[in-house]
């Protein structure tokens, strides 16, 4: 009952904390371009974040296996929460800059999330337990945006402040309701002696199940990102629609992955080897995106759209599980870092990619998506054979 009241309490602060990161999105540039923000270093300001949280986040994560999850949770939000006061009392460019990069390096919240629901979880309810968390982070995405654009009318500053005062109030449930799920002593600090080292990012990938789960992880953020920049270029520039329906179709796009996450358990059912249902998921994904790069009216786009977004949502809670179940418990809050340090990569690489895709056409966009899909499809089969 307790890991259940704690999964909730997780979940809360999931919300809030994503709620926060969405809340900025659609203000980001508009309050950047006070600067001189333009789109060149918009999108290095965007880069530089993932690259502080690559090389931040394994690291906070081994500490939270050596000093507990908890406090390493509790000093990543109050990161986030004064990386928002640093953006918002902004006097130039850099201490935009200087923001992010803080909001990166402390930016190991997902992973030590993760680490603290498989603590408690179990092989039957570890993967329904990361669709549930998967879920929580979904949900502030979607709404955070239309709660940012309506406080942007209020102050220009005004989203960056409410996104503090959330965070900080995901701060303080961390750190007064949350119950620690790695309790250590100094007998057992003592014995997990070992400092994170920046090699394991590379040995990690070696490793026959983790290291392909890790990998397959990637090439799917990097595919999600990749048709992010397809979906909005093809929305304006083909179909186009006005800002405030694409943000209503990016909502249900949205939506559809945050149910289909809740949804879990009865493909867990049905499917009880979660490498299938990553298969099978994977494959669907394919077919959508490459489907959508022969579609030019809005119909056919939204129904390739809606399936992707769909059966994307599966990817987070079994690649997670996989990943989970085939590593010991002191190495948890590591393992599962590093496969966030590479999806914040394929968050970064996936937009660059497309714009390269899209010196050819829009529709070369979703054709690059689908076979990044495509060799993820192709490696799963090793995660089966390892099963």
């Amino acid at each position: 009952m307790k890991a259940d009241k704690n999964l909730r309490i997780l979940v809360f602060v999931c919300i809030i904390n994503s709620l926060g990161f969405g809340i900025i999105v659609p203000v980001l540039y508009q309050y950047g371009k006070i600067f001189g923000l333009t789109g060149t270093t918009l999108g290095i300001l965007t880069a530089s974040f993932s690259i502080a949280q690559f090389f931040a986040t394994p690291v906070l994560g081994s500490l939270s296996d050596k000093w507990g999850r908890k406090p390493l949770l509790v000093i990543s939000l109050a990161g986030t929460c004064i990386s928002f006061v640093l953006f918002a009392e902004a006097r130039s460019i850099l201490m935009l800059f200087a923001a992010r990069i803080l909001d990166g390096l402390t930016g190991g919240n997902v992973s030590v999330a993760q680490a603290m629901v498989s603590d408690t979880a179990t092989p039957q309810n570890r993967a329904k337990k990361f669709g549930i968390l998967g879920s929580a982070f979904g949900f502030g995405f979607v709404i955070g945006p239309a709660i940012g654009g309506l406080l942007n009318q209020i102050c220009i500053q005004m989203p960056f402040y409410f996104a503090a005062g959330i965070s900080l109030i995901g701060t303080l449930c961390a750190a007064f309701l949350l119950k620690e799920t790695n309790v250590t002593d100094k007998a057992t600090r003592a014995n997990n002696n070992n400092r994170f080292k920046f090699i394991s990012l590379l040995t990690t990938l070696k490793r026959p199940t983790v290291g392909t789960a890790v990998f397959i992880g990637f090439l799917l953020t990097m595919a999600q990102f990749t048709m992010i920049i397809g979906f909005q270029t093809f929305s304006v520039d083909i179909l186009k629609i006005t800002p405030t329906q694409i943000g209503i179709f990016y909502a249900v796009f949205g939506i559809s992955g945050i149910m289909m996450q809740l949804g879990v358990p009865i493909f867990t059912k049905i499917f009880p080897s979660k490498a299938v249902i990553l298969l099978v998921s994977s494959i669907l994904c394919c077919a959508a995106m490459f489907t959508a790069g022969f579609t030019n009216v809005f119909l056919p786009f939204a129904i390739c759209i809606c399936v992707y977004g769909l059966f994307n949502g599966l990817r987070n809670p079994m690649i997670n599980a996989i990943i989970a179940e085939n590593i010991d418990h002191c190495e948890q809050g590591k393992i599962l870092g590093i496969n966030q340090s590479y999806a914040s990569i394929g968050q970064t690489l996936g937009p660059v990619t497309a714009g390269f895709a899209a010196l050819f056409s829009v529709h070369h966009i979703f054709f690059l998506s689908s076979c990044y899909i495509l060799v993820a499809f192709l490696l799963s089969f090793r995660l089966k054979s390892k099963e």
